[in-house]
């Protein structure tokens, strides 16, 4: 009994200082936040960094560095945000996820010596941890103000030094692995990458902070920025005629996520823009051969983020420009609006199957 009693005043307390362990709390929740963090400094600045180049703007550039340099503590904050931390872990989660992102190792891989910081994935693990020790300790004590900030930066900072280093290495390898396996088998795992990080991002978990998480560049960041444009894309077409304009600006140029709850009770209505997503993954890989980099790539037409990041590798050239509007819109569109239309023809699509409260 004392026991029992124990447990359900523990957990009494783990509701009163608003922590909830859950799968969902953490990599639904938290990683959704933490791509909004991406976007309001790593990704924000590349695109202020892109248009301050092609207009010799210096003011530009000076706000996309210090932009950049803001990303550990935006990750911080914005997962902190997430887990709804009081003030003092809030703004104290600044400096975590600094550490965490910053924080790494110097590995020895083919005799060169190689430098790597656990980006992302190390101030989310981080962040994590901090602020929900943090919240722990919140108000319990006379010195609030003292204790909450100490608890929370000393446990993150002793965190990110523990787990950055096998962090870094992790996600370097688990890039690489991507980025090279799509460098040699560029049919196969432009299908795979378009595939997988197109369902990530219609998925409610974020595929810009998985992109950015596992460095991934190069012609396999193309596969993965035309599988995101080809399930935003694809389902604001194929679902017009339920949700008309409002539908096509929320998903084509928001996000396919709105799509979720349909999903969830007709799974066969995400048949269209994954089939598109296949077949833009390799044509994407072999014939235009795309490039964009980490949190852009996982973007898709969202702010038309995806095409501005393919822009900002490869330059304004008309493969580019070609690639963009062929694999990433047009392609998209079509392929997914032709298979839809042959599943609504079967039956196995029906009216309002898509249909969304806008």
């Amino acid at each position: 009994m004392e026991g029992t009693k124990e447990k359900k005043t523990f957990k009494d307390f783990l509701e009163r200082q608003n922590i909830k362990i859950s799968a969902k709390t953490y990599f639904v929740d938290a990683m959704g936040s933490m791509a909004l963090g991406l976007f309001a400094s790593l990704l924000i600045a590349t695109i202020f960094e892109t248009l301050g180049g092609w207009f010799s703007w210096q003011f530009l550039i000076d706000a996309a560095g210090f932009a950049k340099n803001a990303t550990g503590a935006a990750l911080g904050v914005s997962i902190a945000y997430s887990l709804k931390a009081p003030p003092l872990v809030l703004l104290s989660a600044a400096a975590v996820g600094m550490a965490g992102n910053g924080l790494g190792g110097t590995f020895i891989m083919n005799g060169k010596e190689l430098v790597l910081t656990a980006g992302p994935a190390g101030a989310f693990v981080a962040a994590v941890i901090a602020v929900e020790l943090g919240k722990l300790v919140s108000k319990t004590t006379k010195v609030d103000i003292l204790v909450t900030p100490t608890v929370t930066i000393l446990s993150g900072v002793a965190i990110a030094k523990l787990v950055c280093p096998s962090i870094a290495w992790l996600m370097y390898q688990l890039g690489n692995f991507v980025n090279t396996a799509t460098v040699m088998q560029p049919f196969i795992m432009g299908i795979l990458v378009s595939v997988v990080v197109g369902m990530v991002l219609t998925l409610p978990i974020s595929s810009a902070a998985l992109c950015a998480m596992i460095g991934i560049t190069g012609i396999a960041g193309g596969a993965a920025t035309v599988g995101c444009c080809a399930q935003m894309v694809g389902f604001a077409v194929i679902s017009f005629r339920e949700n008309r304009w409002g539908g096509l600006v929320a998903q084509g140029l928001g996000t396919s996520m709105l799509q979720m709850g349909n999903i969830i009770r007709r799974p066969i209505i995400w048949i269209p823009p994954t089939l598109a997503a296949a077949i833009c993954g390799p044509i994407s890989t072999m014939v235009f051969k795309l490039e964009c980099t980490g949190v852009a790539a996982g973007m898709g037409t969202c702010g038309l983020v995806g095409p501005i990041g393919v822009v900002s590798d490869m330059g304004v050239t008309a493969n580019s420009i070609v690639g963009i509007a062929a694999a990433c819109i047009l392609l998209p569109a079509v392929l997914s609006l032709l298979f839809s239309e042959i599943m609504r023809k079967l039956g196995w699509i029906r009216e309002n199957d898509m249909l969304l409260e806008l």
